[in-house]
């Protein structure tokens, strides 16, 4: 499945699969959330000045974005890859488990990094390019919305590209295969909280209360038919009821539930009718039994969206690397959310899956047992590298080719 440009960065590449495993298994052992990245960007920042880079840090508070300029070209490519780590108490006994409780590389975030690393130490080596390389390592993607910090604060500003790169890793999908396309590859993701107000009292007398926990189960059965009635078959869209809070004690009724969800879809005008029925049924089912209900609607991340050109290109850096067998350029988008997607709003680009192995021991991220396969390190770098050559052609290599 190796191809001679594949075999001449891979070759390039053995001798460090020592330290890229060392490199993936200390982050992996030291997981840090949402803007706490503190230690893993030092990390970062420290490798990549040894590697004669331009470091620049605190974009989002635990940002770190490198430079390597090679050649006389004013064209400029960024490569993003995610630092943080989940609230999640790990379960695996390797010895690079976790030493913090609660927190864990459950995402593969670990191998991300190390695969922009090592991207970095090898084009840093052969500069077969042409241009700037702008190799952005994003804190907090869980939850928080890193990316849309670091484009909010001037990343694309102070260091201007032309187009930018992002990667997952991919469990269940043999190491050295790969999927991309045009279009949407992940989903929104947007949040909901509804407050519903009755009039609380006794158990045992129920006609003086009004109770808010039947009108609260009335609206979670409701809300699953915004998907199943009101969304076109054809498009897809998720909304899911993941907390319901009420109540303290056996024999009274609350005064009020809590309800808690999200929602996925891939286009604005499926967000849009999703936010306005939420809003509509909570409040009219809670008017039909006398109560009130308070809707809030949070837009968190939009979906990751591919442009044509970008994933085409990708697509073809990846067949010259591993061959077309190997390469799915039609994968069903997935209904997970990314927030790689605010850069792709900003700027043309792609996101593409890197296979992180298949069997025993493989698990899906967001698993208090997942681990990244240290052996995907190399395809990510193999990758990375040729995406700049090919994008920053240098005029050398170009005639060589």
């Amino acid at each position: 499945m190796t191809t001679s440009v594949a075999e001449r960065i891979l070759e390039k590449v053995a001798p460090w699969q020592d330290d890229l495993t060392e490199w993936r298994r200390h982050i992996h052992a030291h997981p840090e959330t949402a803007f706490e990245e503190v230690k893993t960007a030092a990390f970062v920042a420290e490798k990549l000045r040894s590697f004669g880079l331009e470091v620049h840090e605190g974009l989002a508070q635990t940002g770190v974005v490198a430079t390597l300029r090679n050649g006389s070209s004013n064209r400029a490519i960024g490569l993003r890859a995610d630092m943080d780590a989940l609230d999640l108490s790990e379960l695996n006994n390797f010895d690079h488990k976790s030493t913090v409780d609660g927190k864990m590389h459950a995402c593969g975030h670990d191998g991300h990094t190390t695969m922009l690393l090592g991207a970095a130490r090898y084009l840093s080596e052969t500069k077969q390019f042409d241009g700037t390389v702008h190799f952005i390592f994003q804190p907090a993607e869980e939850n928080e919305g890193g990316g849309r910090v670091m484009v909010e604060e001037g990343l694309f500003q102070q260091f201007p590209v032309d187009a930018v790169f992002g990667l997952h890793n991919m469990p269940g999908v043999p190491v050295g295969m790969f999927a991309v396309k045009p279009g949407p590859m992940m989903a929104g993701f947007d949040i909901f909280d509804i407050e519903i107000t009755g009039n609380g009292g006794h158990a045992a007398i129920p006609q003086l209360s009004t109770d808010p926990i039947p009108i609260a189960a009335q609206i979670v059965t409701a809300l699953q038919s915004i998907v199943s009635r009101n969304v076109d078959p054809q498009k897809s869209a998720v909304v899911s009821v993941t907390k319901i809070h009420a109540g303290d004690a056996y024999n009274v009724i609350p005064n009020s539930v809590h309800i808690a969800g999200c929602a996925r879809y891939f286009h604005p005008m499926v967000q849009n009718l999703i936010e306005r029925r939420i809003g509509e049924i909570a409040e009219q089912i809670a008017s039909a039994y006398g109560a009130t209900a308070r809707v809030t609607y949070e837009r968190r991340y939009p979906a990751t969206i591919n442009s044509e050109e970008e994933a085409q290109f990708s697509a073809d850096v990846l067949t010259e690397l591993v061959g077309e067998d190997y390469v799915n350029t039609d994968p069903t988008p997935m209904m997970g959310s990314e927030d790689f997607s605010f850069m792709l709003q900003a700027k043309p680009g792609c996101y593409i899956w890197a296979g992180n192995g298949r069997g025993e021991g493989s698990c899906m991220v967001h698993n208090p047992n997942y681990d990244f396969n240290d052996d995907g390190i190399p395809w990510g770098i193999a990758y990375w590298a040729r995406l700049v050559e090919r994008y920053l052609p240098a005029a050398l290599a170009q005639a060589a080719e």
